[in-house]
């Protein structure tokens, strides 16, 4: 079996609880959505360039890399063909944290119900209202949340937010996992999600600045 990976390469995780960490990054080639402010649009292009690697082959770079924490994105990673082999390959090492960053739309139930591993960590983008894919999210998901997961809410105008604070509460996400919200990148000044958040009074909730974004230029590739 085969994975088409676009790119892969060791950075700092830009956000979410290991914001600042070392990871080793897996992008999947393709999407199920198409977002209005995504940064990867051409990685779920039909012509993008990619790389076939067997999970032995992936497995093999992330431990040539010496760093721990490995994040597979896209994309989407949860519509590549045969992920619950790699994910359970991958887990089968004690040494891997593995996250999983995936857009909202996928069912993650399956995934729950096969892998146990505490070191497997779900960071799930809830799709704002402006970015035209809000309808596509599977809200179940937002059940099956645990405390070492994130929900994350990329937020470009006050109804996105409005709409977030609406989940948060009726999900009791603040209660139950961790929740990071962050700007669309030159949509909203961070001041006025700060100003929202203590409007709201959004206790256990944390606003995030994309740091790679801050670091590189914005539209950078590999970082």
């Amino acid at each position: 079996m085969m994975y088409k990976i676009v790119e892969k390469f060791v950075s700092i995780n830009g956000e979410g609880k290991k914001g600042g960490e070392l990871a080793v990054f897996i992008r999947f080639k393709g999407c199920n959505l198409n977002c209005s402010y995504c940064d990867t649009k051409w990685a779920n292009k039909d012509d993008a360039v990619f790389e076939s690697m067997t999970k032995e082959e992936i497995y093999d770079y992330i431990k040539k890399t010496n760093v721990k924490n490995v994040t597979l994105t896209g994309g989407e990673p949860l519509i590549q063909e045969n992920i619950l082999k790699l994910i359970d390959f991958l887990l089968k090492d004690e040494l891997i944290e593995l996250e999983i960053e995936t857009n909202g739309s996928v069912d993650i139930s399956l995934f729950r119900e096969n892998i146990s591993s505490k070191r497997l960590s779900f960071t799930i983008d809830y799709k704002s209202i402006s970015s035209g894919m809000n309808k596509y999210m599977f809200l179940d998901n937002l059940k099956y949340v645990r405390n070492n997961d994130t929900v994350k809410f990329v937020c470009g105008s006050d109804e996105d937010l409005l709409d977030m604070y609406f989940v948060i509460k009726k999900y009791k996400l603040d209660l139950t996992t961790s929740v990071y919200i962050s700007s669309v990148f030159g949509e909203i000044k961070p001041k006025r999600i700060v100003e929202f958040m203590i409007d709201k009074n959004l206790n256990n909730v944390r606003f995030q600045i994309q740091m790679h974004k801050i670091i590189w230029q914005p539209d950078m590739i590999g970082v």
